[in-house]
């Protein structure tokens, strides 16, 4: 994502969480963080279909959204993102990638199973209009130990 991508990323994002939409300058916000933040868009035939976000602060990594329009749902658009993002908190070295999903939303809950997510809190009303949130987690493994000696450790 790009900064001439959040024009059309946030008439999405309107579209599809006419609830919860960010504000146009929260997008702007995010890519300004590149030591921090990974935002990705999805095209097809030149238009924007798919957007996804990713915060990571070593050891943890959030999913801060992940949208695919539905005309284009089941065709894989998701899941390459997702991928991605999963990708990207490992080069991060992220140990657990972390995110909210609504408890009414079963397809991309389904989503984040098939990657190996798994439930381990309950937001209640999270969502402005009362739904509640599921925060999954995906556990990247723990990172090899450092073995190089410290300095106070060194004959």
């Amino acid at each position: 994502m790009t900064a001439a991508d959040i024009p059309a990323v946030h008439e999405l994002e309107r579209r599809l969480f006419p609830v919860d939409a960010w504000p146009l300058q929260m997008f702007f916000d995010e890519l300004a963080q590149a030591e921090t933040r990974r935002y990705l868009v999805a095209e097809l035939a030149g238009k924007i279909v798919g957007y996804a976000g990713l915060m990571c602060i070593e050891p943890i990594s959030d999913v801060q959204t992940i949208a695919v329009v539905p005309e284009q749902e089941g065709r894989g658009i998701g899941s390459a993102l997702l991928t991605e993002l999963i990708r990207e908190s490992r080069r991060r070295r992220a140990d657990d990638v972390l995110l909210e999903v609504r408890a009414d939303n079963p397809r991309a809950q389904q989503l984040y199973r098939r990657y190996g997510f798994e439930q381990i809190h309950v937001r209640p009303r999270y969502y402005r209009d009362g739904v509640d949130a599921l925060i999954m987690r995906l556990r990247l493994g723990a990172r090899e130990p450092d073995t190089t000696p410290r300095e106070a450790d060194r004959p």
